[in-house]
């Protein structure tokens, strides 16, 4: 590719995103007030399958029912997976994902209710308007058991189903800190769209790499070659409160989980938008 080629379809490229930040930010969501989000993250009490029912009660609460609303059982794991749908115009898919599961030390806040107590707003932001995509949010179980949940449901589609999915976004330890993604084991086209959000919004989002942490449930996903984005909040400063009795409700900045909040449904709603096919 030629230089001037090369710098048209960066420019293209460039004026595709900010078109999409732009048409998003224009478009008007549903936004969750911080003291429910608070409520919602309160509710963390329990082992796995009890936070399995108030994860589902949640989403009950926010009008995904019926149909829309569906327990899959997952061999070899403590509970099922719950999973959400928000119909859109078609039937390419975005996922959502976090895990529910804790592990027996600490109440397991962070690590992971402050990802799955989130997915029931996220869905209630959305449905505020008809969405191109269909928007697939799912509580995983057992991700601290070898992502038995996530892989479960990634494992068990079809290969039409696999393709059908744009993008899954995972969200894994929010409110420590402002928001961080994991861009060494995210797409760089995800990271890029988010990089553009965060600057129009004007909320912090750092970079952050966590290999020698260990996975999450995005690596179900990545081995299916989905293009995935991970969202966390670990510092070199926090790090220590994941798997300790350190993981409680005090140890979440709640200014920092509501701008997670924000820069996520923000972002949600962009990539909603956003035209894959013609930035190629």
């Amino acid at each position: 590719m030629s230089r001037k080629k090369f710098c048209f379809v960066w420019i293209f490229t460039l004026l595709l995103t900010w078109t999409a930040v732009c048409r998003a930010q224009s478009r008007r969501y549903f936004q969750v007030q911080p003291d429910v989000i608070e409520d919602r993250l309160h509710l963390y009490h329990g082992k796995d399958a009890e936070r399995r029912v108030t994860l589902t009660r949640l989403f009950e609460e926010v009008g995904c029912i019926g149909d829309r609303l569906e327990v899959q059982m997952v061999e070899k794991a403590d509970a099922p997976n719950v999973i959400c749908t928000l119909p859109g115009s078609t039937e390419e898919v975005i996922v959502v994902g976090a895990h529910f599961d804790r592990v027996d030390k600490g109440d397991g806040v962070a690590d992971n209710w402050s990802g799955a107590s989130l997915l029931p707003s996220l869905y209630q932001s959305l449905s505020s308007e008809k969405r191109w995509h269909t928007f697939v949010f799912i509580g995983f179980s057992d991700e601290e058991e070898g992502f038995l949940g996530s892989k479960f449901y990634a494992d068990h589609l079809t290969k039409e189903e696999l393709a059908s999915i744009q993008s899954m976004i995972n969200l894994d330890t929010l409110g420590l800190d402002s928001t961080r993604v994991w861009a060494s084991r995210s797409n760089p086209d995800l990271v890029s769209l988010l990089d553009e959000v965060a600057a129009s919004t004007k909320l912090p989002l750092d970079v952050m790499d966590v290999e020698h942490v260990g996975n999450s449930d995005g690596s179900s996903f990545r081995r299916h070659n989905v293009p995935v984005l991970t969202l966390h909040s670990v510092t070199p400063g926090n790090i220590k409160i994941l798997h300790s009795k350190k993981d409680k409700f005090s140890a979440i900045h709640l200014d920092d989980y509501y701008d997670s909040y924000k820069l996520i449904v923000s972002y949600l709603v962009t990539l909603d938008d956003y035209d894959w096919d013609r930035s190629q």
